[in-house]
Parts: C-alpha cells; structure tokens; sequence
C-alpha cells in the first residue's frame, strides 16, 4: 500500500538553524501516529513540513506517492491536508458563525450554511454561541472553533499539533472523542503532544522525537510501555493537563527550556539551612540622602 504522506531522511529549520535532522516517517491511509517529545524536541517543525508551511532543506517529503517537497501550503490543502496549528487560530472580532462561514464560501459554495450545522453538531458548545465573538470564548473554545474549521471539510490527512495546550480536563477528552469519530471514518491523523496519554490512546503508530532526531519508533503500545525511559519527566504518559500559561511556549527550534544548559555555579548551605562560610556578603543598600544633603532644583531655591 502506498503511503499517503512520506518523509524520507528530511532536514528543515529557519534561516541558518536547522530544528530537524534526518527525520523518515511513514502515515498510512486511515491511520493516526503520535508523536511525541519535549519542547524543541522539532515537531512543530514536522507539522509545517507536512502542511506546506516550511519546504524541506534536505530529504524527499512525498504526499499521496507523489514528491511533495516543494509544494506551497495552499496545494496541499487542495489536496487535502489540513493544519490544525498549535494556539488558537480564530479571527478575534468575527461571530463563531463567521469563522465557520469564512473556512466552508470556497469549498462548499452555497451549501456551507450546512456546514456550519455540522461543526455545531460536531461541538455543540459551538452551536450555544455561534453569534458570539471568537475572541470572548475561552480557550477551549477556540480550539474546538479551530478544530472544527478543519474537520467539517473532511481531510485526507489532519495534523493537529498540541491540541491539549492549556485547555481543562473535560475539553481535552471532548477534543479527542472527536479525532477518534473522523478517524472511524477514514481520516489519517498526525497528532503533535507533549502530554502524551490520550495521544496514545487514539493512535496506531508513535514516534518519539529527541533534539529533532527521531529516537525511537513503534506501535503505541510498546511506546507506551516504554513511556518512562523515552520521554523527559513530566511527559510520561501520565497524561497531565496543561498549566495555564503553557500556550506561551515558543515554536520548537534546535533546543527548548529543559535542553538548556546553566553555566552558573550551584548554590550550596551549611548546616541547618544556613549560608555557607565562604559564601559572599549582600551587597549593601546604598542609603537615600539625607534632606540636608540634597540639592535645591531649579525653581525651588529658598528665598
């Protein structure tokens, strides 16, 4: 069977930098693959790879058997790949109703009214506040509100890229109920997470990425199996929701926050929790003049 998206040893980065190195990943027809690794581990860089986004530097990147690597991401769509990007990507000052509207004019012609009803139907929180501005829902909301711009068209190939990111509990099964439904029915899926619990879940295959390299590769079940030892602490598939803040991680790049190396010396006690006899005194507060001791400003001399 061919593969529907293929990449083959690809290389890509921004600028000078390169974030990936050497990554080979196969999805085929109808199958979900997670993949998974810290931050900066490079998988955003994959998703914009897959999407069109970003055109490999080295490698072959093949889409349906045919190269796709210098495709742009607006024939990749037409073809059937939809990018669901990491953060809320909503027009703030448009209804729920008009973003839907904007994503279905061109693809559905005169029937997107029902398409909007089936992105309501889809998330009925969508339906309670379709005539509502975007930008006032929450959070959650406006992944569901991205999400369902994606989905409703009926891609070949989703890549969702870190869908959990900040979002409660109760909306993160929510969101995956519904990648497991448009998986039932024909959807391959590239699902992009750091907390990898439900990501395992509803995938097939899984890839683990380490400092843009791939550093292992398997079912989801053996990776889960192997979750502890293969990803960082706090990744393991605990499954833990995201703090809020999260969605105020950078893009990933060569290296992330917990890649990063500290050349500061560490700090050391003495007994019971004191400072240690060699350690250096605080500076002293530099004391505010006394009003003795100040000049009179411009203007303000004493008669």
């Amino acid at each position: 069977m061919t593969a529907l998206l293929e990449l083959d040893e690809v290389e890509a980065g921004y600028g000078p930098f390169r974030a990936i190195f050497g990554v080979s990943l196969e999805i085929q027809p109808g199958e979900a693959v997670a993949m998974l690794g810290a931050n900066g581990a490079g998988k955003t860089t994959i998703a914009r790879v897959c999407s069109g986004l970003i055109r490999p530097t080295a490698g072959s990147f093949r889409y349906s058997g045919r190269e796709a690597s210098q495709l742009g991401a607006y024939r990749l769509a037409k073809a059937g790949v939809a990018h669901a990007p990491e953060g809320r990507s909503v027009f703030a000052t448009l209804t729920v109703e008009e973003n839907l509207a904007l994503s279905f004019r061109q693809e559905m012609g005169r029937d997107f009214r029902a398409g909007i009803d089936q992105a309501c139907e889809m998330f009925p929180r969508l339906g309670e506040r379709r005539r509502q501005l975007a930008g006032t829902l929450s959070g959650g909301e406006q992944r569901m509100l991205a999400l369902a711009r994606a989905l409703v068209i009926k891609p070949r190939l989703l890549v969702a890229d870190e869908l959990s990111l900040g979002l409660a509990p109760v909306t993160v099964e929510e969101v995956y109920r519904t990648l497991a439904r448009i998986k039932e029915e024909g959807t391959a899926i590239l699902v992009i997470e750091q907390h990898v619990h439900h990501a395992l879940a509803l995938a097939d295959q899984a890839v683990v990425l380490r400092h843009g390299e791939v550093s292992h590769r398997g079912t989801s079940t053996e990776v889960g199996a192997l979750s502890e030892q293969l990803l960082p602490s706090g990744n393991g598939g605990g499954g833990a929701p995201a703090t809020p803040g999260d969605e105020l991680d950078a893009a990933d790049g060569p290296l992330g926050p917990s890649e990063a190396v500290s050349d500061a010396p560490a700090a050391t006690t003495g007994s019971a929790g004191s400072p240690p006899a060699d350690a250096a005194e605080p500076p002293l507060r530099r004391r505010r003049p006394l009003i003795a001791d100040r000049r009179a400003q411009p203007g303000t001399e004493l008669a």
